[in-house]
């Protein structure tokens, strides 16, 4: 009796011809590629400079200022010591900017986030006549150039006393931000099925019951993404903080502090950059840590649900 061993699929199928780029997808793909390292290269080395110009001796730069590289023996700190040292004791005090301008971002970030999230979700989901006037208005109001806002707040601001008081200027950056950050959030619950809220309306739920127990815990991402876009304003706005804080120097914060260096002879390129550096690190260490929720926060209102 013969036996008939089956060869193995593997065997008895033809191998698929690999498929042949064509000239244009050849073409697209090395522009592609060339983008991508064109825009990470101005991207990365004037940070990548910046940072080993902190760390170089002045002596070093002076002799040698294009050098993009620091050996570890000549590395030094001084630039960083002289920043953060208080301003009695002969440094530049950022350590106080640096509290001062946390203090105002995360006040903003707050309140914006108390107001703007009730808000979107008010726009998107509640009828009521002009919703959609009013949806737009939101974003026109932030399309204002800054300078047309600054000498009216300046005013109201020094009759009410709140001018040179670290809240009265996150109270500035809250009416700047509250509009955008609505209209961020609205798209994002746009995308949330209305079934969901729908279940939870029928099961007892006030509107502001479904908003914290339904809709807030899916449209996390998003909120992520609008809290750090919001503290990253905060952290780097120039223009009011100049207005309301300058003729108090202990609440300065920390972008005021930085153009105090840079608008000084006296102050050395090392310490400039070192300056430069303690305002980049906390939002690039922010972006490192939210960077998944803050992608899918800012790509998720491409398309409804």
């Amino acid at each position: 009796m013969t036996t008939v061993v089956d060869a193995p699929a593997e065997a008895a199928a033809p191998p698929r011809p690999r498929r042949r780029r064509s000239t244009d997808e050849m073409v697209w793909g090395t522009l592609r590629a060339l983008t991508i390292a064109f825009l990470v290269l101005i991207t990365v080395v004037p940070f990548w400079y910046m940072v080993m110009l902190s760390f170089r001796p002045i002596q070093d730069v002076l002799l040698d200022p294009g050098r993009l590289w620091v050996t570890f023996t000549e590395a030094s700190l001084g630039a960083y010591r002289e920043v953060l040292r208080s301003g009695d004791d002969g440094g530049q005090g950022f350590l106080v900017f640096l509290r001062n301008s946390a203090v105002v971002a995360l006040i903003t970030t707050g309140v914006t986030l108390l107001a703007a999230v009730p808000g979107a979700y008010a726009v998107s989901r509640l009828r009521f006549k002009g919703r959609k006037v009013i949806s737009g208005l939101f974003l026109v109001v932030y399309l204002f150039p800054p300078m047309v806002l600054a000498i009216p707040l300046f005013v109201l601001f020094t009759r009410i006393g709140l001018r040179g008081s670290l809240f009265g200027l996150a109270l500035v950056y809250v009416a700047q931000t509250v509009p955008v950050a609505i209209f961020m959030l609205r798209n994002y619950f746009e995308t949330i099925p209305e079934s969901l809220e729908e279940a939870g309306l029928i099961d007892g739920l006030t509107h502001f019951g479904v908003l914290r127990r339904i809709s807030l815990p899916l449209a996390l991402p998003s909120v992520t993404a609008t809290a750090l876009y919001v503290f990253m304003i905060a952290w780097n706005e120039f223009l009011f903080a100049l207005l309301f804080l300058l003729e108090q120097p202990s609440r300065w914060t920390v972008s005021l502090g930085l153009s105090r260096l840079a608008g000084s002879v006296e102050v050395p390129s090392t310490v400039l950059m070192a300056g430069s550096v303690v305002l980049t690190v906390p939002i690039v260490v922010l972006f490192f840590i939210a960077e998944r929720q803050l992608v899918e926060g800012l790509t998720a209102g491409g398309e409804k649900g």
